[in-house]
């Protein structure tokens, strides 16, 4: 995982009530599955973004373990009914322990 900031897009930052808000994001990683060589025949170590997680203030909203098929730079997208604000935080984490956050603050009318 490097340091860039993810890409972040949410339909409505200040949704009604009930609202369905959908929400894409993209981080750059490199997904590396551990099964495949470099030029020289030795086998890339395994680095894969193994944990995603949307929480709106304490509430998990959507929570994610991928495998190794998913490719580098991994989107995501979800949706959630707005019931309440607060601040949508997304955290990304590979298996080396690194870890990445966004955040975007949800006003519901």
């Amino acid at each position: 995982m490097n340091n860039k900031p993810p890409r972040i897009w949410v339909s409505s930052l200040t949704p009604n009530k009930g609202d369905v808000v959908r929400v894409r994001a993209q981080i750059e990683h490199i997904m590396e599955s551990g099964l495949r060589t470099d030029a020289e025949g030795k086998v890339r170590p395994r680095n894969i973004m193994n944990h995603f997680e949307a929480r709106l203030g304490d509430a998990l909203l959507f929570s994610w373990d991928p495998g190794i098929s998913i490719s580098q730079n991994p989107y995501i997208e979800f949706t959630f009914l707005a019931r309440h604000s607060g601040e949508l935080t997304m955290t990304w984490k590979d298996e080396k322990g690194l870890s990445l956050s966004a955040k975007k603050t949800i006003t519901v009318a």
